[in-house]
């Protein structure tokens, strides 16, 4: 009786074994398989420029984290901490700028090598170089292509929702057109103006706009890079202020050394109108989150008024 008792117990057993290891072995399929199977995409955006982009298409779909937004950080000086490793290797997509702006994501995403995860490299999409200027949310054309791919990658993700995006996507062009419009207008009235930068961000949008920067490309991208720049530089940026060469300075307000300061002194001690850019979307915190096209918009209204301010003093 005490043997047939044992011979149940152990059959018993082996089937909860046998049950138990294919659960987990089930379990465990599903999980590698589909990492991310919360209906609601999980993004990670290196910087809050391209995250305002992104949760703009992804809408009531997307959980959109945006790294960067300090307003009162370089976002150059950006050190990676625990948290951000742990958001990116639990993102389906992880957006990030590229050329050397945000490297610290790149070796983030390198590490947590997660399956099924899409990166979105901004600068390998606009087919630039890793050493070119990374401040491509300042070129107009670019961020239509990066708006374009984003919309992709979200139908790709999750192809039941197309037609949501869809939407999402012509509701964000309609709403980037008063930005895109501006940008013409300034052309059409201030094409040629000399117009002098304390850093490289301001590039893109000097050549879209048809303004003519005059500023030494070595003294800009040096600050960029946090960098000394070459004393011809400097000299040469300093006669094009003090001859009246210059007519507005824009001046980078996240990147500020003790020589932007100097500059940005000089220009307003020659009555030159100074225009604050930022590196990130301003303003930013708990409670306000301006969209990308508000606060593009707000900067170009202010370069607007400041070539008017210098076209009326003539």
């Amino acid at each position: 009786m005490r043997k047939t008792t044992y011979v149940v117990i152990a059959a018993v057993l082996v089937v909860l074994i046998v049950v138990g290891v294919f659960g987990w072995l089930y379990l465990s399929k599903q999980t590698t398989s589909n990492p991310h199977s919360d209906s609601t995409i999980q993004v990670v955006a290196a910087e809050n420029f391209w995250g305002s982009l992104i949760s703009q298409l992804g809408g009531t779909h997307t959980n959109v984290l945006s790294i960067v937004s300090d307003p009162n950080a370089d976002p150059h000086e950006y050190e990676s901490n625990t948290a951000n490793a742990i958001v990116i290797a639990n993102a389906r997509l992880v957006i990030v700028n590229g050329a050397g702006y945000d490297e610290w994501a790149l070796h983030l995403i390198a590490a947590s090598d997660t399956p099924h995860q899409i990166v979105l490299n901004v600068q390998e999409l606009i087919n630039q170089t890793v050493g070119a200027n990374p401040h491509f949310w300042y070129s107009p054309y670019y961020v239509n292509d990066t708006v374009n791919a984003m919309y992709q990658d979200l139908v790709s993700i999750d192809p039941t929702n197309t037609a949501y995006y869809t939407q999402q996507y012509a509701t964000l062009n309609a709403s980037l057109a008063a930005y895109n419009g501006r940008i013409d207008e300034i052309k059409q009235q201030f094409a040629g103006v000399k117009v002098g930068s304390t850093e490289s961000i301001f590039v893109y949008l000097a050549n879209a706009t048809g303004v003519d920067l005059v500023s030494p490309a070595a003294f800009m991208q040096a600050v960029s890079e946090g960098n000394d720049p070459p004393a011809q530089s400097i000299v040469q940026f300093q006669q094009l202020i003090q001859s009246g060469t210059t007519k507005v300075l824009v001046y980078n307000s996240q990147t500020v050394t003790p020589l932007t300061q100097s500059i940005e002194t000089l220009a307003s001690q020659q009555g030159i109108p100074i225009v604050g850019i930022t590196e990130t979307i301003q303003p930013w915190n708990a409670q306000t989150h301006a969209t990308f096209q508000d606060w593009m918009n707000s900067q170009l209204i202010t370069l607007q008024n400041a070539l008017n301010q210098q076209a009326q003093g003539k």
